[in-house]
């Protein structure tokens, strides 16, 4: 049984400009490019000056952005301007030299012209289908710290090595209600705790869509809006968490502006790196773990590798668990100690990370909600879920597994809490992560809400399903949930 809520008409959300494309250095040396190849055109008086001033603008701003750090979008802007030099200098030098400056006729300098143009707006054009991230300003009232720890499971074998003395580890970060810091505060790097770890969870995660690296060479360049370590928000009382898993392959970080919006809001993000699943997880003794999770094309062997995935994702999530409740009563070095309450944790993920979540708290009570982001809810069907669920799905096709939406819908007619589907008109799989943010915005890959607007409705979604279950908010979290897509609302079912 279960009732429907339609959609809201004024729940639609507008797209929030993060930032610029192009760093000032490089809309300067863009500038140079542009000046250089249309001095041609430039009545005689004036194309010296132009030809100088243009030359020196783009040596200038491309000597600092190589020593800074070239960025590829750049490559066919400085191409176009080395092709259209010689036929910018040379009739100066011919001026100096006392012989006859020479022009092309219109007519054949007019191609060369175009393709030169052409040629440097490819690079703008690029840096806005693989722009430097910029991440939205959280809305709540709390700055944002973050912390990073490895934690061992001392009691539990790494199932994906031989060695029999091996035990699972996790990286675990963590985003916190902080106060706010000083101006000149530096912001935590994106996907590391340094660049060099940036870089090389940024190179593992394209190899593994099959893309070359340097495409999105921008995203180890960003700074996100907490800064590391800052010191816990004042008031001594205690925060509810959230733990999440992220999809297959992915990192710790990739819901890294949603983890910052609600830990503004109040609450404690732990999100994990489950090692040989995970693209790279960079521990801190430097070695780097790669996955080892791969699909054989058999749709059954794939369904129980994916059932085995799950289960050891699953377990890291009771495991940080208990960490927590370690950390918060000083049993572990953090910043969190005494503010963390585990008494009311949520157990999240997206994709794989969803199913995770299902899982987890299916087997561990202490999770008092769950939220799957369009994930596929793998391994056994029970024990059944006794806890608020809320589970958001990208639009259902054709193309859609056909299994989908029945093991999920499954799932939370049998729980014995209320459980909520949302289907976020617009969403694609991947507007459940950071991916809108440094992806070209295409909506097959990354839906259609826009850049920043993507973790905006996942946050606000969230949020409300959090507010109502952890917190005990008034109001009916339906209500809010309605104006964001379709909602199924599935009441308690038999679960005995």
């Amino acid at each position: 049984m279960r009732r429907r809520v339609p959609r809201a008409e004024d729940g639609r959300v507008t797209e929030i400009i993060a930032g610029r494309y192009l760093s000032p250095l490089e809309v300067l040396a863009s500038l140079g490019a542009v000046a250089l190849v249309a001095a041609r055109w430039l009545p005689s008086a004036a194309r010296p000056r132009v030809t100088i001033v243009a030359g020196a603008v783009l040596v200038l701003s491309a000597s600092v952005l190589g020593a800074v750090g070239l960025r590829w979008q750049m490559l066919p802007v400085l191409a176009a301007a080395a092709l259209a030099s010689p036929f910018a200098v040379s009739p100066l030098l011919r001026r100096r030299t006392g012989r006859p400056a020479w022009r092309a006729r219109w007519w054949l300098a007019v191609p060369g012209t175009v393709a030169c143009l052409g040629l440097i707006a490819v690079g703008p054009s690029a840096a806005w289908a693989f722009p430097v991230p910029g991440f939205p300003e959280p809305t709540g009232r709390f700055a944002v710290g973050t912390h990073v720890a490895q934690w061992t499971d001392p009691h539990r074998p790494e199932s994906f090595t031989a060695d029999p003395h091996d035990r699972r580890t996790v990286v675990v970060q963590l985003w916190y209600p902080a106060r706010k810091s000083p101006p000149g505060a530096e912001r935590a790097q994106y996907l590391g705790r340094t660049e060099q770890e940036a870089r090389t969870v940024s190179d593992a995660l394209a190899r593994q869509v099959g893309l070359p690296g340097f495409l999105v060479d921008g995203v180890p360049r960003a700074h996100s809006h907490a800064v590391f370590d800052a010191p816990v928000a004042g008031g001594g009382g205690r925060f509810p968490v959230v733990l999440f898993s992220p999809g297959s392959g992915g990192v710790r970080t990739q819901n890294t502006a949603w983890a910052e919006e609600l830990a503004a809001h109040g609450y404690v993000v732990a999100a994990l790196d489950h090692p040989y699943d995970s693209a790279a997880v960079v521990l801190t003794d430097g070695r780097t773990v790669r996955t080892r999770t791969v699909s054989t094309g058999d749709r059954d062997k794939d369904g129980e590798l994916a059932a085995d995935w799950t289960a050891v994702r699953a377990a890291d999530l009771g495991f940080v668990l208990t960490q927590l409740h370690r950390l918060d009563r000083g049993e572990i070095t953090g910043p969190l100690t005494g503010r963390l309450d585990t008494g009311r944790a949520a157990a999240s993920g997206h994709s794989l990370g969803g199913a995770a979540a299902l899982q987890a708290a299916r087997h561990d009570r202490r999770f008092d909600a769950v939220i799957d982001l369009d994930g596929y809810p793998h391994g056994p069907a029970s024990p059944f879920l006794h806890q608020p669920a809320l589970a958001l799905t990208q639009a259902l096709t054709s193309a859609t597994d056909p299994h989908y939406l029945p093991r999920l819908t499954d799932a939370l007619e049998r729980n014995s809490a209320t459980s909520y589907r949302l289907t976020v008109p617009g969403a694609a799989h991947l507007t459940f992560m950071d991916g809108p943010l440094y992806l070209p915005p295409v909506p097959s890959i990354v839906g259609s809400l826009g850049r920043t607007g993507s973790p905006r409705v996942v946050a606000a979604t969230t949020l409300a399903f959090l507010d109502a279950t952890l917190r005990h908010g008034p109001g009916d979290p339906a209500a809010a949930l309605s104006a964001y897509g379709d909602l199924s609302v599935h009441p308690p079912g038999d679960s005995r």
